[in-house]
């Protein structure tokens, strides 16, 4: 295997292991023990590091790498960037997905509807949906941009499908959003997603506020 391989394979395994909540906001990633965890050597993990440091996934603290954590400002920022680029992706959906594409997000979505008491499972149902929405409004310029959100939610320590009545709502919601782009209609699309997007950051906000309350 290639050194630049080498690299990314480190990249999207450490990525991936934060996005799965292994490791937290505030943890520190230590060289040494997660090329020991992948079975990769050091140098490619070291650079896999410094690039999502440069991404603002990991910060520096001495001479350690740390999960980032968001501010309030700063998650509230994340949120209309992801509405504006989700909402667009939509629009754009309701215009390109092919009839394939629209049986793929309905089908998800039954089967999402199984993980309803799952919330860890769920959540990563609901990225494979949103991701599978993206791809859907072939602009790869745009889904080049979603991903870059996408990483930066990988810091938001838990789910904002974890609240009381929230699974179901979600999925109710992107039934709509899909309906709107079998119909070919952009403006509905996007203004479906947009309110989902809403209430997820609404929701979230009541539990970030709840955690405060019991910390």
């Amino acid at each position: 295997m290639d050194t630049q391989n080498n690299t990314r394979d480190a990249y999207a395994l450490v990525l991936e292991a934060i996005d799965r909540g292994d490791y937290q906001p505030g943890d520190r990633l230590v060289e040494s023990e997660l090329a020991e965890r992948f079975g990769v050597s050091r140098t490619p993990i070291r650079e896999a590091l410094q690039r999502l440091e440069t991404q603002a996934v990991l910060v520096r603290d001495g001479r350690s790498m740390v999960v980032a954590s968001l501010s309030h400002d700063q998650l509230g920022e994340l949120y209309v960037v992801r509405a504006a680029l989700e909402g667009l992706a939509a629009r754009l959906a309701a215009q390109h997905a092919g009839p394939e594409e629209i049986r793929v997000l309905y089908d998800m979505i039954a089967a999402d509807r199984k993980f309803m008491t799952d919330p860890k499972r769920l959540s990563r149902a609901n990225k494979r949906f949103h991701r599978q929405l993206h791809l859907a409004s072939h602009n790869r310029f745009l889904i080049q941009q979603l991903e870059m959100v996408h990483r930066t939610m990988a810091l938001l320590a838990t789910t904002s499908l974890a609240a009381e009545g929230r699974p179901e709502k979600a999925l109710d919601e992107h039934e709509k959003i899909v309906a709107a782009i079998e119909a070919r209609d952009g403006v509905a699309a996007e203004a479906a997603l947009k309110a989902h997007i809403s209430k997820a950051f609404e929701t979230r906000l009541k539990l970030n506020a709840e955690a405060r309350h019991h910390d």
